[in-house]
């Protein structure tokens, strides 16, 4: 056994031990989950490599590409790359149903929309929509892919929804590499930021919500703000650190009888919460996790931000987290810009900020289990296809979660834990047929002791 799993295993071990009854059956489940998103797949034989790249993304394959896949479980890779890559299947019509799941399932009048950009790293220059841009996953402008997603968060649970591959200018304009790409001829340049505004107009309305967030590259544009205004949406979206606001609540310097009246000056958020005593912030306990409790200490304030034109934007109200830990140290302040009403309670601010990290967790869990980021695809097709179904293998781990929660609620954090522990020990198919899968999971799974952990079940 590998030294990494051993690892895990005895982490795992000393955190969590749970009935192994809370995963029976993972593979009947997956096959019966699959069954509403296959059914807009003409042929069987893309219903089979349907669920034969489901299982390889939910697998312990270390690149979740087709060629990975194929080889482990024995198959020829070429049909599972025509699949992947150049089949004329429609991804919208499984996208669709993600949405309609997500609504129904985690669907909460108080939810809350979340975007936020992720680059994918790419060494040539083939692969649609590369060049060098700004990639937060390497911390500097790289040669790499940039998508937007859109999640949706509520009390129940996560999950991302959908995406955007963002289209740069130089591909966009270019009529021979588009067409090398394959990128369909009604696709124009689209801002990251418009392309949030057309996932928006198309699900906003299906998913229940009473905010709008994002990171502090979906802020920072004034205008994005205020087309959400038009829109009817309430956001609350983080903006840099050195963007320049007027605090309305303070006096403008005095008139000296002369000349246009003074206006306050303009002011770093930075240095405007440096400046807030200890006094102004209000203390919010929002962590539910296990590492203990965590404050966040909040300020608001009414203010104007400086537009990119250097101009006077609308009332907004800034919003400042200031997160500590038991000891009261500062482990970070984030920023926000909201058109919430002034008087919005702190903790609902701090309830929609929090909302804005979920996706980097269902980002996260996206990359490391279900092969958000291991495509070896070029085309736009083939980036189309593998990211709906990582998606899918994502939304799948999220109703394994809640069944946990549902099953053996003082034990939903370890469950989520264990998914990719379970899922990675997954045998490949008895192939007898179109997407066929095993009829119980792996061996293991039926020798535990009631009570006894799952991870220890499956070692022996």
């Amino acid at each position: 056994m590998e030294a990494r799993y051993e690892a895990r295993k005895r982490a795992l071990l000393d955190e969590c031990r749970m009935a192994p009854k809370l995963f029976e059956d993972v593979m009947p489940r997956l096959a019966h989950f699959m069954e509403p998103f296959v059914e807009s797949l003409v042929r069987p034989e893309q219903v089979e490599h349907a669920h034969t790249f489901m299982q390889g993304l939910l697998s312990d394959v270390d690149h979740k590409n087709a060629e990975s896949i194929a080889y482990r479980f024995g198959q020829d890779r070429m049909p599972l790359q025509w699949f992947l890559g150049v089949s004329p299947w429609a991804h919208e019509p499984l996208r669709d149903e993600l949405v309609r799941q997500v609504a129904e399932t985690l669907g909460d009048a108080e939810g809350v929309l979340v975007f936020d950009p992720s680059a994918f790293p790419k060494s040539g220059q083939d692969s649609v929509g590369v060049t060098r841009q700004w990639c937060g996953r390497l911390g500097k402008i790289d040669n790499c892919q940039v998508a937007v997603y859109m999640g949706y968060v509520s009390r129940h649970e996560h999950a991302l929804v959908d995406t955007r591959l963002y289209l740069p200018k130089e591909w966009a304009l270019d009529p021979e590499r588009r067409q090398k790409a394959g990128v369909p001829p009604h696709v124009r340049f689209r801002t990251r930021h418009q392309l949030c505004l057309e996932m928006l107009q198309q699900h906003g309305d299906l998913l229940p919500h009473t905010w709008l967030t994002g990171d502090d590259e979906m802020g920072r544009p004034s205008w994005f703000r205020r087309s959400l205004g038009t829109l009817g949406e309430r956001y609350l979206l983080a903006v840099p650190s050195n963007i320049q606001i007027r605090d309305l609540q303070v006096d403008p310097p005095p008139y000296s009888g002369r000349g246009r009246h003074p206006k306050r000056p303009w002011t770093g958020v930075e240095a405007w919460a440096a400046g807030c005593d200890e006094g102004d912030w209000t203390g919010v306990d929002v962590r539910d996790g296990a590492k203990g409790p965590l404050t966040v200490q909040v300020v608001q304030r009414r203010v104007v931000a400086r537009t990119e034109k250097r101009q006077e934007g609308p009332e907004e109200v800034l919003v400042v987290l200031r997160y500590k830990d038991r000891d009261q140290h500062v482990l970070k302040t984030d920023y926000y810009l909201s058109n919430a009403h002034p008087d919005t309670p702190e903790a609902e601010f701090a309830r929609a900020a929090k909302a804005e990290h979920r996706i980097e967790e269902c980002l996260q869990r996206a990359k490391s289990q279900a092969g958000l980021a291991d495509y070896e695809v070029r085309n736009w097709k083939g980036w189309h296809h593998h990211q709906i179904l990582s998606l899918l293998a994502t939304w799948f781990l999220v109703t394994e979660v809640r069944r946990g929660k549902k099953n053996n609620p003082s034990h939903h954090r370890q469950a989520l834990e264990l998914l990719d522990t379970v899922l990675a020990i997954i045998q490949p198919p008895r192939r007898t047929g179109f997407g066929v899968f095993p009829d119980a999971p792996a061996p293991g799974f039926y020798n535990c002791d009631a009570g006894e952990s799952i991870v220890h079940c499956i070692a022996v």
